[in-house]
């Protein structure tokens, strides 16, 4: 069980960077603490270790359903990050605003007002255009 648990945890934080990058892995492992870093390895380890490593759907589909729970639940920080990794596992800029017109129908108008501003927020720091 213990090396089983090692392996999600290498496998996970080797995904964690391949879709967010290692400044904010890095950022996060260094940013731990004490009482943060037990969730830190839970999230490491199952979300990105057991979930994110499971070969049925592709990153770019796991990145597409995640842009839309995460901004169903209101929770655009979270969604600024996960706006980098869409990119990074191949959606464009087009596809992500589709993403958030389809969460303005069914999570509601001020939702995906909310989830549009700051996937271009993240977009502009990018310097990514929706014409590109």
């Amino acid at each position: 069980m213990e090396q089983e648990q090692r392996n999600l945890a290498e496998m996970g934080e080797r995904m964690r960077r391949q879709v967010l990058g290692d400044e904010h892995v890095d950022r996060s492992l260094k940013n731990a603490t004490e009482f943060s870093r037990p969730l830190q390895e839970l999230v490491t380890e199952y979300c990105w270790g057991y979930a994110w490593n499971r070969p049925e759907l592709p990153l770019r589909d796991r990145s597409l359903i995640n842009l839309a729970m995460i901004s169903a639940l209101g929770k655009m920080e979270e969604l600024a990050l996960h706006v980098k990794g869409a990119i990074h596992n191949g959606l464009t800029p087009s596809e992500i605003r589709e993403v958030l017109l389809q969460t303005a129908i069914y999570c509601g108008v001020p939702t995906a007002l909310e989830a549009t501003r700051t996937a271009q927020r993240v977009l502009d720091e990018m310097g990514i255009n929706i014409d590109d």
